[in-house]
């Protein structure tokens, strides 16, 4: 996703949070230095030692009890989600409700895939019993993003927690309240537990980088590449593991034998959802020239009912982060300097914080719509001759987050040879609420993995226990005490067990 470091207001030890729609200050927050993110930290790291020694089931009891505060203040959390990020109530709800079956997967399935697990030791070792026990990294700092402000830094929260660490959350300068909301229900659910479990630190761009060096055992940033890669940098001088997921620049295929008006649907709605604010939505799409003209006129159709705005019958609201309108705009312009046709909107859809949809066709590769994330209500559409065409346009993006093909017969193959980390066949964003499915992506895209399984193992270290049973005389193998005879035995035995294959 596309983020901009801001200058706080003053006075400088106060942060805004501010209503994207109409720039009405909706409160204000106390923004964490260096001093205060350090105490948040020993704060969680002190709370660390309760949590992680709960049993898996007494933290999902925990977790599950979260979301159960979550539902039942679900009408104001929603309310505030709208106000402050500015998405349509039915989206904040829709968000909050992926939330939901995240923490929730998360919870049930910790205790499964984390447990001890025996090995088997092998011939050579059969004295032994072996085990990998995964263990909790500690204190987790979670660096969140504005355009999904609960959805995709639960992602690393819930995950987390469920894994048994503790973590110091930053959300977003765009979406303060939000976080800190996402907070205050947990502990409210669980008044019992110590304080440090679940903290907040609030701030700009500063306050996230105190938390890199603050001595957490893992960072979880979601937001810019060039952001990601200066707190990759940062970490590394403490060798500090990170979990990154930089947003991309996604692709939809729509092959000849597609479907096209569900296409044109999904394309219509995955690119302008949220006002374009999705980092795995739609923001170029290579159509098989069989079907080109049906689709555009479809999507074109679709798009020109469809109107941004901060009512109840806004399809989409404003955008978040003011300065990504300019973003925006750079991109349109850029886009039809360089040859691309307007087919809906242009320039003049953008309208102070809100943007109309535009549609793009046949814009140069090496346009600033095409290479780069727009992050914005727009999309761009390419006539290709055929599936091999798509696939390597596709792929040329430095951003491998996440895809979309529509194909009738051929889906999962097309699929299978995109360069990503999540692909919807005949769909968009059906993996994303999938909570077993991980999501993460490759190159500019960001390292590591959310959700599932993967998504678990981010936030644990194996630890690998090897327990001799028994001795074997004469087979000492790890000693001076190691005799002529067993050598001789085992350059007879090594050639059995492995040097045979054919």
């Amino acid at each position: 996703m596309t983020t901009t470091e801001t200058t706080p207001a003053t006075p400088d030890t106060l942060l805004k949070s501010v209503d994207p729609a109409t720039g009405e200050v909706i409160a204000t927050y106390p923004i964490a230095d260096e001093d205060a993110v350090r105490a948040a930290v020993a704060k969680a790291r002190t709370a660390a030692t309760t949590w992680g020694a709960l049993s898996f089931d007494e933290r999902r009891k925990h977790l599950l009890r979260w979301s159960s505060r979550l539902v039942a203040d679900s009408e104001e959390f929603t309310a505030l989600i709208h106000k402050e990020n500015g998405k349509p109530l039915d989206d904040a709800f829709l968000e909050l409700m992926l939330a939901l079956e995240h923490i929730a997967w998360a919870a049930k399935n910790a205790k499964k895939l984390l447990s001890p697990k025996k090995v088997s030791p092998g011939v050579l070792m059969s004295n032994f019993a072996a085990r990998l026990e995964q263990r909790p990294l500690g204190v987790i700092g979670v660096i969140g993003p504005w355009n999904y402000p609960v959805y995709t830094p639960n992602g690393s929260i819930a995950y987390a927690l469920a894994a048994g660490n503790t973590v110091v959350f930053k959300p977003s300068e765009f979406s303060t309240g939000i976080g800190n909301f996402l907070a205050d229900a947990f502990k409210k659910a669980n008044p019992e537990l110590p304080e440090g479990v679940f903290e907040t630190i609030n701030g700009y761009g500063a306050t996230g980088a105190a938390l890199v060096k603050s001595g957490v055992d893992k960072i979880a940033f979601t937001g810019s590449t060039a952001t990601g890669k200066r707190i990759m940098a940062a970490a590394a001088e403490t060798l500090t593991p990170v979990l990154l997921e930089c947003g991309g620049k996604d692709a939809v295929i729509v092959a000849g034998d597609a479907d096209v008006k569900a296409a044109a649907d999904a394309v219509a709605w995955g690119a302008t959802a949220n006002s374009g604010q999705t980092c795995a939505g739609v923001e170029r799409v290579y159509v098989d020239r069989s079907v080109r003209e049906e689709f555009v006129a479809e999507v074109k159709r679709i798009l020109s009912e469809i109107k941004p705005g901060s009512d109840d019958k806004a399809a989409y609201g404003p955008m978040t982060m003011p300065s990504q309108i300019d973003i925006v705009r750079r991109h349109i312009e850029d886009a039809l300097k360089k040859g691309g046709t307007a087919v809906l909107g242009g320039p003049e859809s953008i309208k102070g914080p809100f943007i109309e949809p535009v549609v793009l066709v046949d814009v140069d590769e090496d346009s600033e719509a095409v290479a780069e994330e727009t992050f914005g209500p727009t999309v761009t559409i390419r006539t290709v001759d055929g599936v091999d065409e798509a696939v390597e346009l596709a792929n040329k993006s430095k951003y491998g987050l996440s895809s979309a093909v529509y194909s009738k017969k051929n889906g999962l193959d097309i699929a299978r040879r995109l360069r990503v980390g999540a692909t919807s066949v005949n769909s968009v964003l059906a993996f994303a609420a999938i909570p077993g499915l991980p999501f993460g992506g490759v190159a500019d895209s960001g390292i590591g993995r959310i959700h599932g399984e993967p998504g678990l193992r981010e936030f644990v270290r194996p630890h690998s226990i090897a327990v001799q049973r028994f001795t074997v005389p004469g087979m000492a193998l790890l000693s001076y005490t190691r005799t002529d005879s067993t050598m001789k035995l085992l350059r007879k035995l090594v050639p059995f067990l492995h040097g045979r294959h054919k």
